[in-house]
Formats: structure tokens, C-alpha cells, sequence
């Protein structure tokens, strides 16, 4: 069973930084990709950042470039997602999400619980 547990949200400051980490169970090869989507208070979800396993090549959303890098450590199942200076824009759940690609319309097959992040102006 393939599953997705998101951890590292929190209550942080403008300006400051967070890592969310998403485990990966039950997956195998690398013909898929992982993404990092967001969904704030009365705004609909959107997509922040994928990441492809099997080229390991990487998008961002325009909003959080130069400020967000995702990443992935094979050995431990799990992708990172590095958010620094960040805004109270960014408030948000975050849930991570698997496909075979990266998804426009943010509709993956397989999701994570989401974990929050707030931050505070």
C-alpha cells in the first residue's frame, strides 16, 4: 500500500525558514514523481513544487522560486521541502502528492495527510 506522511509544519515568523519532509511506504522503482501542494485559507490548492525520480528534475511555482528548493534522499524514502524567507502568504496546509508526472491541475493520485504552516506577520 503506497502511503505519504508529511511532517515539520509549524508557527514560524516572516522571514523565516522551515523544512517539511515527506515519507515515503510502499513505493518502488522510480516512475513517478513527488509534489509539494498547498492549500490556504479560503484559496484553492496550489501546486508549489515537484520533483521527478526518475531525472530528478525539479519545478517550482512563481511564487515561491529562488525562495523554496525541493529535494529527495533516496536511502531514507523521503523529499524535502526547504522553505526560507517566507511570507504570511505561504500559510498554508501542505500536502505532498504522488503521480507518474507532475500535475497542472493538482489532481495526483495518491496524498499525504497535509501538516499546517503558519506564518505570522
Amino acid at each position: 500500500e503506497v502511503q505519504l506522511v508529511e511532517s515539520g509544519g509549524g508557527l514560524v515568523q516572516a522571514g523565516g525558514s522551515l523544512r517539511l519532509s515527506c515519507v515515503l511506504h510502499g513505493f518502488t522503482g522510480n516512475n513517478y514523481v513527488i509534489a509539494w501542494v498547498r492549500q490556504g485559507p479560503g484559496k484553492e490548492r496550489e501546486g508549489v513544487s515537484c520533483i521527478s525520480y526518475r531525472d530528478d528534475s525539479t519545478e517550482y511555482a512563481a511564487s515561491v522560486k529562488g525562495r523554496f528548493t525541493i529535494s529527495r534522499d533516496s536511502a531514507e524514502n523521503t523529499v524535502y521541502l526547504q522553505m526560507n524567507s517566507l511570507k504570511p502568504e505561504d500559510t498554508a496546509v501542505y500536502y505532498c502528492a504522488a503521480d507518474l508526472d507532475c500535475r497542472p491541475r493538482n489532481d495526483y493520485d495518491y496524498w499525504g495527510q497535509g501538516t499546517q504552516v503558519t506564518v505570522s506577520s
